[in-house]
């Protein structure tokens, strides 16, 4: 390999102190489920215009009639060795949802937790300093935070952003013939676990942090399109994950051409290796018996359509007559990945089916 820890050589990489990295970290969705559903629930004010309901990105409050909040957060452990960087790429991610809502950031809060007697104050600064300069290219400020000594280094944001309540896209307001089009390619968590078995080259680092630190700034703009219906980004639970939460929230199907799917390079190539994470297969097992695969479709194709993303891309569900629109916010963002990868149709057997 290929990648070096740019703190001192008498540390552990970052990744050796975690048992997953990035949004592989992630509760499987069908343990979290089972978790949730013996939590109760207050009822929600009128004022809370999304919550918990469908998984959405993040919580919406208005405060009046041109203005709502929207707070989430996010923290993971290391994904990549160099403190820097995983600190920007945990930052962008957070920061990332307030974008999938369709929002402006306003303001973070970072979440710190770090082994102190195992890494160098030195290094912790750095994941920190990572975490303000994605923040300062989203021209928002950290204005506080909370941390603790904890085993596993841990770092992320709470984000909060505002947002006319007439522009909020959730993630469960797709119709069908609505086109689906997604701004990232994935593989992400196929990369960070070459990375782990030191068998990621170079350039294959070097893409995965140019695609984990690019800030989904294109969200407001696309929130302003009447035409775009839902809103959301790729994480941990994967593609597949992902559009099954919008497609179950709409009560409708997703149709995936797979074809038409961008992928980082080597990843299609390190996944026939069997080189991905153990999030895959827990992804699977959570939601596939809710998908529809073609017969064909191989072992690696599947660990792809599952592989948890970290900072991933936004999925934007929207008219037909919208999509080079869309099409055009993205490339203005520098988005030159983004492709049309489905559509939405009434409700079929299963909630989301794969063709190629």
């Amino acid at each position: 390999m290929n990648q070096t820890n740019s703190s001192a050589t008498s540390e552990p990489r970052l990744t050796s102190l975690s048992h997953g990295g990035g949004c592989g970290c992630k509760i499987a969705p069908g343990v979290l489920s089972e978790i949730l559903k013996g939590v109760p629930q207050l009822p929600f004010p009128k004022e809370l215009l999304i919550g918990i309901e469908t998984s959405d990105d993040a919580a919406v409050y208005q405060i009046n009639e041109s203005q709502a909040i929207v707070a989430t957060t996010d923290f993971f452990m290391p994904i990549v060795d160099d403190p820097f960087d995983f600190g920007k790429i945990a930052a962008t991610n957070a920061i990332s949802d307030i974008y999938a809502m369709g929002a402006t950031p306003l303001f973070a809060l970072a979440l710190v937790g770090m082994p102190i007697k195992v890494l160098s104050n030195r290094t912790i600064a750095r994941i920190l300093e990572g975490g303000a300069e994605a923040c300062r290219s989203a021209g928002i400020p950290i204005a506080g935070g909370h941390t603790i000594d904890s085993v596993e280094p841990i770092y992320g944001l709470v984000a909060i952003g505002i947002v006319d309540p007439r522009q909020v896209k959730s993630n469960a307001a797709a119709k069908p013939g609505d086109i689906l089009i997604l701004g990232k390619p994935i593989g992400v968590g196929i990369l960070s676990a070459a990375l782990k078995k030191d068998l990621l080259s170079a350039q294959g680092y070097q893409e995965m942090i140019i695609n984990t630190t690019k800030l989904n700034s294109a969200g407001p703009d696309l929130a302003k399109l009447p035409g775009v219906h839902a809103l959301t980004d790729i994480t941990g639970f994967g593609l597949a994950g992902h559009v099954l939460e919008l497609a179950r929230g709409s009560d409708c199907t997703a149709q995936i051409n797979w074809s038409q799917v961008p992928l980082l390079s080597q990843v299609q190539e390190l996944a026939e290796q069997e080189i991905v994470t153990g999030a895959s297969d827990r992804n699977w097992q959570s939601y596939g018996s809710d998908v529809a695969l073609p017969a064909s479709f191989s072992k690696a194709q599947q660990a792809l359509l599952t592989d948890p993303q970290t900072s991933g891309g936004l999925l934007v569900a929207c008219s037909e007559d919208t999509v080079q629109k869309v099409l055009d916010i993205f490339k203005r963002h520098n988005f030159s990945d983004a492709s049309v990868i489905g559509q939405i149709s009434t409700k079929l057997d299963k909630p989301l089916v794969i063709s190629r």
